[in-house]
């Protein structure tokens, strides 16, 4: 067998034990917070049904799925019998094929360097056939090679759970789940193929308080991990929806949102083009523009909308949602913990998922160049693509990875993240072993995670595992500590020495 060189797949990482304590950090810190809000965790499989997925994040988000392919010999004769059937399709209409010639407008491009002339009508008719059934092969032949799929999000599979379960849980179901997920995404900076998300909800309640909560949860959460900059973006999709009303174009609310939530990376020129694009007027932009690009105090911007959304009930429920969101926030505040985090209504906010119904959230740092670290919103029918009409809810989730790299950045882990054993016992031969045996037991009961090196070895080489490991204090015995039973401590960061029994140890590294 010839030897294959180690890779990694791209959009894809190993941890290292340090990065493993920092990452147990950051999961160990915001699990403490959802705790503390009342909400239990669950797990559900790395894989799904590819029908539970598909159709629920849009076509761009669709197009960002792991498919898992299908495995045994089903795979082989079905999809050849399926792609021979296409072939032929394409053999009987070769004498329309021809090459791409711009000066002739009757053609039609399927592909490549290949377009079709076409003759007659009969001709035509068949030559259609022949193009849909080539636009068409990824979908055609997907179900027989493809079932099932890498979750792309938790909300989804949480969805199907609570469809499934729906009989054991009690409502409202307040949920969290810490689990990896996996999108078919270009990799770049902050931006992995297999990251994991931190997500917390509650379906059963529509209750605005859980919003303001959800925007507290950040808070705290964030703070805790020592973020002292950050801002919590909120929305409304009935305020977007009542824009699309007042320009004339209901129909095209996913389309307009799809655009405008691109602002901050393509610009307001970008976002103008894409729009026209999409079937927008230039009226229509000259309509949207101001609100687009609203300025002013939380308070100013709402004050604004009610004016502009004055035709739209739909847009003024969602102004109204707002408001009482921000009002929740407040009387919770004023008895708790102080509002670390900036709160800012961003009507350009859009979360180009196809199932936020009421309130979106994103948070973003301000102190590192990073793309978002968390967002989410209210579904209101989610559960109903499973069968369960009616049951609205609400969740948010953090960017686990992204905060990572923040904290990384910022040089905020504190050292206890960053530490895995806090004392190494020395050995030098049979008999400092035997005698510190017991002793490594005595540390462990204490709660203090300890070592004893494995065989006898020089002092040097044992130190120097102690500073590889990054381990603070090591314990030296030798013939000297044995017999007067105080043992030698050394602080690893100071050089410091001293002699200590193994109480005063145990004092020492509490």
């Amino acid at each position: 067998m010839s030897v294959i060189k180690p890779s990694l797949a791209k959009g894809t990482r190993d941890f290292t034990p340090v990065e493993m304590v920092k990452r147990n950090f950051i999961y160990d810190t915001i699990k403490t917070v959802f705790k503390k809000y009342g909400y239990a965790e669950i797990q559900t499989p790395s894989f799904e049904n590819l029908s539970t997925l598909t159709g629920k994040y849009g076509d761009e988000g669709d197009k960002l799925i792991f498919k898992i392919l299908n495995s045994g010999e089903y795979l082989s004769q079905k999809v050849l019998d399926k792609v021979s059937h296409l072939k032929k399709q394409f053999e009987e209409a070769e004498g329309y094929l021809a090459e791409n010639d711009d000066s002739n407008p009757d053609k039609i491009v399927i592909g490549g360097n290949a377009s079709v002339v076409f003759g007659n009508n009969e001709e035509y008719a068949k030559l259609q056939q022949a193009i849909s059934l080539y636009k068409n092969v990824s979908k055609t032949v997907l179900t027989d090679i493809s079932e099932k799929a890498l979750r792309y999000d938790l909300t989804v599979p949480f969805a199907r759970y609570v469809v499934m379960h729906q009989h054991e849980i009690t409502l409202p179901f307040k949920r969290f789940q810490v689990q990896p997920v996996w999108r078919a995404d270009r990799p770049q900076k902050g931006r992995y193929r297999e990251f994991y998300q931190c997500d917390v909800d509650v379906v059963g309640s529509e209750s605005l308080l859980n919003e303001a909560e959800f925007i507290l949860i950040y808070n705290e959460a964030l703070a805790k991990l020592g973020l002292k900059d950050f801002t919590v973006k909120i929305n409304n999709r009935k305020i977007l929806s009542g824009i699309a009303e007042i320009i004339g174009k209901p129909d095209l609310i996913i389309d307009m949102t799809v655009a405008i939530d691109k602002l901050d990376k393509i610009g307001l020129d970008g976002v103008s083009k894409e729009l026209l694009e999409r079937g927008f007027t230039e009226d229509d932009l000259e309509k949207l523009r101001p609100v687009i690009l609203l300025e002013g105090t939380n308070e100013e911007k709402l004050g604004s909308l009610k004016d502009v959304l004055a035709a739209s009930e739909t847009g003024l429920k969602g102004v109204a949602e707002i408001e009482q969101v921000f009002e929740y926030v407040e009387s919770l505040i004023s008895y708790g913990l102080p509002l670390t985090a900036k709160l800012e209504l961003d009507i350009t906010l859009a979360r180009g998922l196809n199932y936020y119904t009421g309130c979106i959230f994103e948070v973003k740092t301000n102190e590192v160049a990073m793309g978002s670290i968390g967002g989410g919103g209210r579904y209101d029918d989610l559960t109903g693509m499973f069968g369960l009409k009616g049951l609205t809810g609400v969740g948010v989730s953090f960017g686990a990875d992204r905060i990572y790299d923040v904290l990384e950045e910022l040089n905020l882990f504190p050292a206890s993240a960053e530490v895995g054993t806090k004392v190494l016992i020395s050995n030098f031969d049979a008999e400092a072993e035997k005698y510190a045996l017991p002793i490594l037991q005595q540390f462990r009961n204490a709660g203090i995670s300890a070592e004893l090196y494995p065989s006898s070895a020089k002092l040097k080489k044992q130190m120097a595992y102690a500073d590889a490991k990054n381990i603070p204090y090591v314990v030296l015995i030798g013939g000297d500590e044995i017999a007067s039973g105080e043992l030698t401590i050394k602080d690893m960061k100071s050089g410091e020495q001293k002699k200590l029994a193994v109480l005063g140890i145990l004092d020492l590294l509490k």
